[in-house]
């Protein structure tokens, strides 16, 4: 067994106002997040001697340190993938503390999507990448199959095709995820839950999913704080351990369309995070006391449940159906934050920072003695996971 869990520890987190549009920069927008974070820690910008951030990011991670009043910096690194790197961001960020190279790591996403750029649009520059994505896109774009939600949408197809899962099923996360956010005031969508009758005649955005199947075009920041258990020990919060922490993608991987694969019904790259994250932590899916999966499109979440092993292949739609079970009390709470779909879409950090408060105890929605609790990051991409414990 290789664990984290002895040698990197998250001790802050931070975030801007996700409840409106803020109209500020992507610059400004980070490094409020960052200070937040450290000043969550009991520690000052200065003591900050690393960086990592998404290679999406608009800005580079010494602008950030600049706008932070971060001084010098030991390590930094960008991780690809768009929310596919949430979690890989703290894998890096613990790695370094743990080999010695830096003892503070901040990690940070920020957006401007609903203000500025909006995110889940046709990307033209997706065509001309010189890669093998570049020429797959530049064959489908012309057919319209060209918005993150037509990707997710041909997918989740094949996956109702295959194991008989309904928009329905789709729809159950979706409305857990509102219920979840109503009470959660950092939420975009705080105070306003849905019925599963408002998921299914809510308008098509791509059959089969909805317009409450797609998660939000979000303006914020999050933050987290990753230090030595060590130092840890002397800061005001109770120290998160990073029991594990993986990153991978599956067999002819694509982003977002992986079309050519035997197995189509299916997210193989979260299934080899899976492993690694059980077999380092020393865990098993029955151990977690709730789960934050990335949900950016609801299909995805049936799916992470069956490669995570907490039901069988073509389960999820059955598992999901039980009455309460993704709510707190019940089978597997999840997404107790309002996930991407309630709280805000800041690429999966959001979901990292809920995971921390659970294990505080502080949660707007905590769930009772949680102790252990996996988090996932971006499907359909190489993709990554956390164990957290305490």
């Amino acid at each position: 067994m290789s664990s984290l869990a002895d040698k990197a520890s998250i001790v802050g987190i931070g975030a801007t106002d996700f409840s409106k549009d803020s109209g500020r920069s992507e610059l400004r927008l980070a490094a409020e997040a960052v200070r937040a974070a450290v000043a969550d820690a009991g520690l000052q910008p200065s003591d900050v001697d690393g960086l990592v951030s998404f290679t999406m990011d608009t800005n580079t991670e010494v602008a950030v340190a600049r706008a932070a009043g971060i001084g010098s910096l030991n390590f930094f690194s960008r991780i690809h993938y768009g929310g596919g790197a949430a979690c890989a961001t703290v894998q890096q960020a613990a790695m370094a503390v743990a080999t010695g190279v830096a003892e503070v790591v901040v990690c940070y996403r920020a957006f401007n999507e609903r203000s500025g750029m909006r995110f889940g649009q046709v990307n033209s520059a997706l065509v001309h990448q010189v890669n093998s994505s570049g020429t797959d896109n530049a064959f489908s774009y012309p057919h319209g199959l060209s918005t993150p939600a037509g990707f997710v949408a041909m997918v989740a197809q094949r996956y109702m095709h295959e194991y008989g899962a309904t928009s329905e099923d789709f729809g159950r996360v979706a409305v857990v995820d509102r219920k979840h956010a109503a009470v959660n005031p950092a939420a975009f969508f705080h105070g306003k839950p849905i019925t599963l009758e408002e998921h299914q005649t809510s308008r098509y955005i791509a059959e089969p999913l909805h317009l409450l199947d797609c998660c939000q075009e979000s303006d914020g920041g999050q933050a987290i704080v990753v230090t030595t258990p060590e130092r840890a020990r002397d800061l005001p919060h109770t120290p998160v351990s990073i029991a594990a922490a993986a990153s991978g993608s599956g067999p002819d991987q694509y982003i977002m369309t992986s079309y050519y694969r035997p197995e189509l019904a299916g997210l193989p790259e979260m299934g080899i995070v899976g492993d690694q994250l059980w077999n380092q932590s020393g865990l098993r899916p029955e151990d977690m006391d709730m789960a934050v999966l990335y949900d950016h499109f609801t299909p995805y979440v049936l799916m992470q449940l069956e490669e995570l092993g907490f039901c069988g292949r073509g389960e999820a739609k059955d598992f999901v159906r039980e009455s309460g079970a993704l709510e707190v009390g019940g089978r597997l709470p999840l997404n107790t934050h309002g996930g991407q779909l309630g709280e805000a879409y800041i690429h999966g950090m959001n979901g990292i920072a809920e995971g921390v408060r659970q294990l505080r105890g502080d949660s707007v929605n905590q769930v009772p003695g949680a102790e252990k609790l996996v988090v996932t990051a971006g499907t359909g991409v190489p993709t990554s996971g956390l164990v957290l414990t305490v």
